[in-house]
């Protein structure tokens, strides 16, 4: 059986070899192949080599085109500030508060700061490994795309003071959010990973995402379907237990969920949806090969009889992670068939 028949089964709460394990490796790709973490982000033929180098080295069950959380924002407008060994962040928003954007343009992924080079990665990934491995896109969700482009603090104000200006930059977010993703799509990713950090209930109340968010994450979900996705994935960060729920709702079939959730909790929230967690990420940092061992074990014989799980960390594996606790991760997987 290969990766991607074993994540279908997964999918299907069937029975695979095994479990698969799916470590969500981005710029610790870049790192165990010795490539400026600068020059990754920047190069879709680069990243492309070094994911396929790291499936290699690991054994793992996924490739993602994955450079960092501000690609839509620059594409956008934002402007970002490249460091050396870090990713870019964003220093400076691309809208103002009280702005007129009745005129605001979805970018084109075709021609748009650096989402060609994304769109590259995953046409020489898919062509490399088509019918054997997991091909995963990744698009931010309307909600922390918002907040890059208008800034935390104002789009909070923005919720009270002007409902419907939220629900239109809401929807403009969408637009380029979907977009992106259905070119993904269309250049071989077999479906785009949403990530939703500013959505977590570490920074807005659950209520509010339920009335402000979903809608507009079940838009999404929904276009990515339509556009051939083989799954919705969605990864909101952090103690998300209060709203994992509502991820049914929003079409999700997949959920990441972090160490802040143990095993048992996040089934009990979504019996019928495939689980994706929950090693602490700077774990593979800061503990041995043993430890992560452990802990694998641990997921694997939680999720024995209940199926649908893939193993994996709860968030990002971090780029200057020991590659021995990587190779632990894809080890206890192994073992446990």
């Amino acid at each position: 059986m290969n990766s991607l028949e074993r994540i279908v089964e997964t999918l299907n709460f069937s029975r695979p070899d095994r479990v698969p394990v799916i470590a969500q490796v981005f710029g610790h790709a870049a790192s165990v192949a010795g490539v400026p973490l600068n020059e990754y982000v920047r190069d879709g033929q680069l990243l492309a080599r070094c994911q396929l180098e790291a499936l290699s080295r690991y054994g793992y069950d996924a490739v993602f085109s994955m450079m960092d959380a501000s690609v839509e924002a620059e594409a956008a407008g934002c402007e970002l500030t490249y460091r050396e060994g870090q990713y870019p962040a964003v220093s400076r928003h691309a809208l103002a508060a009280g702005g007129d954007w009745d005129a605001l343009e979805v970018p084109d992924p075709g021609s748009a700061g650096r989402m060609p080079e994304m769109l590259k990665a995953l046409q020489l990934m898919r062509r490399e490994l088509d019918g054997e491995v997991l091909v995963v896109g990744c698009v931010m969700g309307p909600f922390t795309l918002a907040a890059q482009l208008l800034g935390m603090e104002a789009l909070l104000f923005l919720s009270v003071d002007d409902p419907a200006g939220l629900e239109q930059l809401l929807g403009y977010a969408t637009a380029v959010v979907t977009r992106f993703g259905r070119e993904q799509i269309a250049a071989g990713a077999h479906l785009p990973i949403v990530f939703d950090p500013a959505s977590s209930p570490a920074v807005i109340p659950p209520d509010f995402f339920r009335a402000q968010v979903l809608p507009f994450l079940s838009r999404v979900f929904g276009d990515f379907k339509a556009a051939g996705a083989a799954a919705n994935w969605l990864h909101v960060a952090g103690p998300a237990a209060p709203v994992l729920p509502d991820f049914t709702d929003a079409g999700v079939d997949i959920a990441n969920f972090d160490y802040y959730i143990n095993a048992d909790e996040a089934a009990r929230l979504l019996p019928r949806v495939c689980l994706n967690g929950n090693i602490k990420s700077v774990a593979f940092v800061e503990a041995g090969a043993g430890e992560i061992g452990q802990k694998a074990g641990a997921l694997l014989e939680a999720f024995d009889s209940r199926g649908g799980f893939m193993l994996s960390s709860g968030c990002e594996i971090p780029p200057e992670s020991r590659p021995e606790n990587v190779a632990a991760l894809v080890r206890a997987a192994r073992a446990g068939s």
